[in-house]
């Protein structure tokens, strides 16, 4: 038999004791008291510890103490276990629905004070808004009950354990239970109390709950209330000053739906919300309402009778020191930061965040899919044996997660969906939840990504379908089955809306092709946006041997397993600095779309809801990149969905530079999250005069050479370079490695439409396999003209019979040098490449080569499928600014269409390099680090690359793209880097 306490943790119950029912979180005048702060705290190693710290006169001076809310392992550097990542396997055996005896169990105490006037309350509820995983409470000594459910609300009823004055709190906590197998989502297992503890006093005669559900109609308003009270406690009073509301009902049958004569609706563009309160004589409940609509009408999602694009993104709640702790400082900055980068939509993955993110994404504007604290990932390690999705024994415990989740959130206008939970599979209990869902909110539709063929959600959602499937279920005409779907399945998704929950997941340096998935939001009308995975990323502070700090990702605790550096996979990285995937996002699903026609441009308004009286139009023109002319663009309103035609101004083209027109759309006034003048839209035009690039230096009189000769600022010995602008140097050489980025090294089977041949294996093991990252170079020959030098290099690897020629040419005419680089493989190469480029290595000398001015693609790092956030002009950056501190350090600081380069050393200008198009008008671009790939691809953070005395210049004829491999689709093949012939011109002078 099961002892007692492994019996409890293995208990599929979701709560026993005085619990009391889900109810939203309000914002009540009722007398209530913080418990946050410091408790008395006790870490065993397992459950199986007496229960005798519960009682009043239990000694805890011994304990420690620790702050509520937090993650036990965030706190005493280790001294209570650390945390662990995984993604989809389960830290402990698959044995449902126990758990390990080694269960860490955190035991709490604290004392508080009770008013002598709250002996007049009705009753006193003590209230959790999460603790991870399974707790118990007690008060006084007395059991309050126990429950389950890490990131929902739970009360207790306390009143027959309380007293005035002095009362003690004893809360256990185990950090594994039977919960723990539906709580399986893509994060940090971190346990403890780690949101707000409140004691309440309820007044008899007051509000126990309240919904307001407010709809929109044409101009009109209409509000259906639900007043949840004893009938002592009437007459109740719903009051909306600004809309001269005041609605008395005397008693509980009279409470009845009202019409309002005019209101101003809200979206998440034009948040608009009207403060309300609900009373009664004993208490006083404030909310803000917000007047909206949800409906699918046919394959449409709409909102006040508008079709819906979610530019979204996935949110974690994730802070690198205080996990999964609230602070609304910081959330409030970073949904500000969100709406800074265009983003409209957020899926609360894969839990019902802190109850106040809602009030702040209410009042900011967003579109929110709130998910259920639901997930059984693991049990895809087995083929779903065992998973409680289908189990009947777990229904109370899916209907009880759903039941709190709706009803803590249900009167927040920014929730338009509802989401069952993630990755759970599917089953009877998943539909036992939506017909829930359905019985009690009959506006708002549900979601759920794992019911494939929608036999109990009103929305087809997909995670990672690449762009030829979306096409497939977006098109009307389209007769193909979709995943796991008949074809009577399939004709049934096709008429509901569609929504991608995840797409373009964002690890390291990527995701490529936003573009592509925008595009078909404006082709398929039943396509809606989707949802990045994800925000941010998850990494941890820590510490290295040597004291360097540094952002933990799995494995970096000594898990026993784990997955890695899966947990960075966001637009932000961890110390809150945007990702160039963020701006390329933002560029991507801009609300204003430009497009130029001869003497006029042709704006669109992409709003829902907004019309652009709140932007105004700005256009600047340079010559390579020197600002020569500005000035305002007279645009009329545009209503969401318009356009209108409006003539371009006068541009002064120059004759012998490259002539481009920026146009910007910028807030016409400060926001509450952005300030006057901030870009929201931008758009160029090449308005150059054509010109052709300067033909190459023809040679014919080449003759056998030693190589060793100076070319004007260069010096070459034995036909290598050592000396360039006065500084050692060595190169070029070729360069077809790129330090593998997150999406390389998948092995992901996603390849359709990709140059993958192997599949299962990832591209950075085939570029391995090949010895991209070990070449070695045999000199064929050196030959010598008149002010020139030529050399054919063998570049081949270890082990391989595959090769590439260079041909090296340098020309020296007046003081400019010229270096033409003819690369060539030879057949038989197999997968893609990483990049085609030549490497040249600047050793410090008397001072180190630190950054760099150029003219080109900029200022963030770009590749062939990442490159709307790119805009042509002049930039600079240090050579520590021009890579991004991924957490993984992998690829990273290309800057694409380069024409002219200068390198710094400190204020000196040290190198100045212009690029010149090949035959087929391709520019090449540029990397400038103070590591070279091999070195970058060693390291497993930022802290293992190795003290550097060199920079490293890499000019790439090209580069392979980024695509979203580590989860989701292959690089797509127009973006996709084939072995072939490539050349690259460079013209170099020495700095002054």
């Amino acid at each position: 038999m099961p002892s007692t306490l492994s019996a409890r943790v293995s208990d599929i119950a979701p709560g026993r004791g005085a619990l009391r029912p889900a109810r939203s979180w309000l914002h009540s005048d009722a007398p209530c008291r913080s418990l946050n702060g410091p408790w008395r705290f006790r870490l065993s190693p397992t459950a199986s510890v007496a229960e005798d710290f519960a009682a009043e006169s239990f000694d805890d001076h011994s304990w420690d103490s620790i702050q509520v809310p937090s993650h036990w392992v965030l706190q005493g550097d280790g001294a209570y276990g650390r945390p662990i990542y995984t993604n989809i396997q389960f830290p402990f055996p698959i044995d449902p629905p126990h758990v390990p005896d080694e269960n860490p169990t955190g035991d709490y105490r604290r004392h508080f004070d009770m008013p002598a006037d709250w002996s007049d309350a009705e009753r006193i509820v003590l209230r959790f808004d999460g603790v991870e995983s399974l707790f118990r409470v007690w008060v006084n000594g007395v059991e309050a009950g126990s429950a389950s459910g890490s990131r929902l609300a739970h009360e207790y009823d306390v009143t027959s354990s309380v007293r005035p004055g002095d009362n003690v709190v004893a809360v256990r906590v185990h950090q594994w239970s039977a919960s723990s197998y539906v709580e399986d989502q893509d994060q940090w297992w971190l346990p403890g109390i780690f949101r707000d503890v409140t004691v309440i006093a309820r007044p008899a005669g007051g509000i126990e709950d309240v919904w307001l559900r407010a709809g929109f109609d044409n101009g009109r308003g209409h509000i259906d209330p639900e007043v949840t009270a004893d009938t002592a406690a009437f007459p109740v009073a719903l009051r909306i000053p600004e809309l001269g509301i005041e609605q008395v009902w005397a008693t509980p049958a009279d409470v009845a739906p009202l019409d309002v004569a005019a209101v101003e609706p809200w979206s998440a563009e034009v948040p608009r919300l009207y403060d309300a309160t609900v009373s009664t004589a004993a208490e006083t409940i404030a909310l803000r309402v917000g007047f909206r609509t949800v409906e699918i009408r046919g394959d449409q999602f709409l909102v006040n009778g508008r079709r819906v694009v979610f530019h979204g993104m996935n949110r974690h709640e994730a802070h690198p020191e205080r996990g999964r702790v609230f602070d609304e400082e910081h959330a409030r900055e970073d949904l500000a930061r969100m709406k800074r980068f265009n983003v409209n939509a957020i899926r609360t993955s894969h839990y019902p965040p802190h109850p106040r993110l809602l009030d702040l994404a209410d009042e900011l504007g967003f579109w929110v899919v709130l998910e259920c604290d639901l997930e059984t990932h693991g049990f895809d390690k087995v083929d779903w044996v065992g998973n409680p999705s289908d189990d009947p024994a777990w229904r109370k415990a899916y209907l009880d997660r759903i039941q709190r989740t709706v009803e803590r959130d249900k009167n927040h206008p920014s929730i338009v969906i509802w989401s069952l939970g993630n990755e759970a599979g599917t089953g009877s209990n998943l539909a036992a939840m939506a017909a829930w869902v359905h019985a009690r909110d009959t506006e708002r539709p549900v979601h759920y990504e794992g019911d494939h063929t929608g036999e109990y959600t009103d929305i087809y959602s997909r995670m990672y379908a690449t762009v030829p499937e979306i096409e497939r279920i977006g098109a009307d005409n389209a007769r193909s089955t979709l995943m796991n779907c008949t074809p009577a399945q399939s004709a049934r998704q096709r008429t509901k809306p569609f929504v991608l929950c995840e797409y373009a997941h964002a690890m390291g340096n990527g995701p490529g092709a936003l573009d592509q998935y925008q595009a078909l939001v404006h082709a398929y009308p039943r396509v809606h946006g989707g949802f990045v995975w994800e925000w941010r990323d998850h990494g941890l502070l820590a510490t290295a041997p040597d004291g360097t700090p540094y952002y933990a990702y799995g494995g970096d605790f000594g898990e026993v397993v784990h997955d890695g550096n899966f947990v960075m996979d966001g637009m932000l990285l961890s110390n809150d600095v945007p990702t160039p995937s963020l701006h390329e996002f933002k560029a991507v699903v801009q609300p204003i779309r430009f497009d130029f026609d001869g003497d006029k441009l042709a704006l669109t308004n992409l709003r829902h809801s907004a019309d652009t009286s709140d932007l105004r139009f700005r256009w600047r023109v340079e010559h390579d990149g020197v600002p020569v002319d500005h000035g305002d663009l007279e645009v009329p309103v545009l209503a969401p969905g318009d356009s209108v035609h409006v003539p371009l101004p006068r541009i002064r083209v120059s004759p012998d530079a490259e002539t481009w027109l920026t146009i910007d759309a910028l807030l016409a006034a400060g926001t509450a999250w952005a300030p006057e003048g901030h870009v929201v839209a931008t758009a160029q035009l090449d308005s150059s005069s054509p010109r052709t690039a300067p033909a190459a230096r023809p040679r014919s009189d080449w003759e056998p050479g030693d190589g060793t000769l100076t070319l004007g600022t260069a010096q070459f010995i034995d036909g290598s370079l050592v000396r360039l602008a006065g500084r050692a140097v060595t190169g070029p050489r070729l360069e077809l490695f790129r330090a593998p980025t997150d999406n390389d090294e998948s092995a992901s089977d996603q390849v359709e439409d990709s140059d993958a041949d192997v599949a299962g294996a990832s591209n950075a093991d085939l570029w391995r396999r090949d010895g991209l990252d070990r070449l070695t170079t045999r000199r064929v020959c050196v030959e010598q003209a008149a002010r020139s030098l030529r050399t054919i290099d063998k570049v081949s690897a270890a082990g391989s019979a595959l090769s590439v020629m260079v041909e090296s040419v340098w020309s020296l005419q007046d003081d400019e040098l010229e270096l033409r680089a003819e690369i060539e493989p030879s057949s038989g190469w197999r997968t893609v490449w990483p990049r085609i480029g030549i490497r040249f290595d600047l050793p410090d000398g008397a001072a180190p080569v630190d950054g760099a001015e150029w003219f080109g693609l900029g200022p963030f790092e770009s590749y062939p499928d990442s490159l709307r956030a790119a805009r042509t002009g002049r930039f600079s950056a240090t050579i520590r600014d021009l890579s991004v501190d991924y957490a993984r350090p992998q690829e990273t600081g290309h800057r694409s269409q380069l024409r002219r380069l200068t390198l710094l050393s400190g204020e000196s200008e040290v190198l100045h390099i212009v690029a010149l198009q090949d035959t087929s008008g391709r520019r090449p671009g540029f990397t400038l680090s103070r590591h070279t790939p091999q070195q970058i691809a060693r390291a497993q953070h930022p802290f293992e690359l190795p003290v550097s005395t060199t920079s490293h210049l890499i000019i790439d004829a090209a580069q392979h793209g980024l695509g979203s491999r580590a989860c989701g689709p292959d690089v797509r093949p127009e973006f996709a880097l084939r072995p072939e012939s490539r050349t690259i011109r460079l013209r170099l002078t020495a700095g002054h």
